[in-house]
């Protein structure tokens, strides 16, 4: 009877394992689990979405997740490594892409996502921005959002310091130090209201682009070479260390991240570095701010002797499945993700999320949103954020060099020399 029960238990295990690692069809209810970020008012919608699609596929449930965007992150990186990962998650694509390099993820199942075959998918979107989720010809992901950022100005703080915001406000990274250096206030070296700070996990789409003002490239055009153009990089390094608290402390990684708390209006900061989302956001935590006319956007800055103009990366959430998924899993997880992304005009309304899609662009909605024009110009300015195999720890390297030397007195030379040989060394690993 023992050895009967062990045999059982083997089988049982087997058929579980070929159900859900091969193409055998299932049958009977699936249950498929969706892990994306934070964000209040998208949470409202997709989740309406979500009773809707369960409405109409009775034999179909969904598990929603949701957490920091950071931790997000680190979450699907474990979950991956121990096999475990959920059916459906969206990462920034410098987060992601090495998902599909090491074929975590399946292709786009085309009809279950709505489309008659590749060229119909391909056709809906504007130019290019499906190129970052295809490889050998296969599409693996579908966008939630095309985002860039540009600066979001606090009008009522430049007053209280005596400055006009329509025409005070900085057009360089110099003036950038200028401004906030009439903006700040301090208690003793503790910084109380900051005029601007960096969004600093975020270097690739944030910091690289001020590199490359300057001349420098993170790799080469071949893609070989890391860190690419010396003076470039340290007169970045420079600029950093002093805006941090060893230089003229304006401002730092150690304080509240400048976008958090750009929507309270507590007189605490002036300028902020975000997308056009932020407007939803907005006017779902105050109301007032958002009717006020107290604030506007302005470009992402460039420096006095910039030898290309460059504005900040855009990048995109896609959602993408995980290989491992059962098919019926699969094909359960596309047909949800068509489903949520034919709401687009909704999307950009209700959350202001862009998916890039030729009718968004062209819609009376996108084009009357404020200052739609600004983050069009930038990002026409701007390129798709870096995005490889080891994305995410160059963003890692980065972010050690410019925290050392903002806050660990570190040389940029020093801090330079490390961030080369650290980043050639994952370059050469290929």
């Amino acid at each position: 009877m023992k050895k009967l029960s062990c045999l059982t238990g083997v089988l049982l295990v087997s058929v579980s394992l070929f159900a859900a690692g091969t193409g055998e069809k299932e049958t009977g209810p699936v249950t498929i689990s969706v892990w994306t970020h934070e964000d209040p008012n998208r949470t409202r919608i997709e989740e309406r979405y979500m009773q809707e699609f369960m409405a109409a596929n009775p034999n179909i449930k969904i598990e929603r997740t949701t957490q920091s965007s950071t931790k997000m992150i680190e979450l699907v990186q474990t979950a991956f490594a121990a096999n475990q990962g959920p059916d459906i998650f969206n990462l920034s694509i410098e987060d992601e892409y090495a998902y599909i390099a090491n074929g975590r993820v399946s292709p786009v199942n085309y009809q279950a996502a709505g489309y008659a075959n590749k060229a119909a998918l391909i056709d809906a979107y504007a130019a290019g921005f499906l190129d970052p989720v295809t490889i050998n010809g296969n599409i693996y992901g579908l966008p939630l959002e095309l985002t860039n950022w540009c600066i979001y100005i606090n009008k009522k703080v430049f007053r209280s310091a005596g400055l006009d915001p329509e025409k005070d406000y900085p057009k360089t990274w110099e003036e950038m130090v200028t401004v906030s250096e009439k903006l700040v206030i301090r208690n003793g070296n503790i910084i109380e209201r900051r005029g601007f700070d960096f969004r600093y996990p975020y270097y690739l789409v944030a910091m690289v682009p001020m590199v490359e003002q300057l001349g420098g490239k993170l790799v080469s055009d071949d893609g070989k070479t890391a860190i690419v153009g010396d003076a470039a990089w340290l007169n970045f390094l420079r600029y950093m260390r002093e805006w941090g608290p060893s230089g003229k402390n304006l401002g730092s990684p150690t304080y509240t991240a400048a976008r958090s708390l750009f929507n309270r209006d507590n007189n605490d900061i002036a300028m902020a570095t975000t997308g056009l989302y932020q407007q939803g956001r907005i006017r779902a935590d105050n109301p007032a701010f958002f009717e006020s006319n107290e604030w506007m956007v302005i470009p992402y800055p460039k420096f006095q002797n910039a030898v290309k103009d460059v504005a900040g990366c855009y990048y995109g959430h896609y959602y993408m499945v995980n290989a491992q998924s059962s098919p019926a899993k699969q094909e359960a997880a596309w047909k949800l993700i068509g489903y949520m992304l034919s709401h687009a005009e909704e999307y950009l309304s209700e959350v202001s999320l862009i998916q890039p899609t030729k009718a968004l662009f062209n819609s009376p909605t996108y084009k009357n949103m404020p200052y739609s024009n600004v983050f069009t110009n930038d990002m026409e300015r701007g390129h798709i954020v870096y995005f490889g195999a080891h994305s995410a720890e160059l963003q890692n390297l980065i972010r050690s060099a410019v925290e050392s030397v903002m806050l660990s007195g570190v040389t940029p030379e020093r801090a330079l020399a490390t961030l080369k040989s650290a980043a050639q060394e994952l370059l050469d690993e290929r």
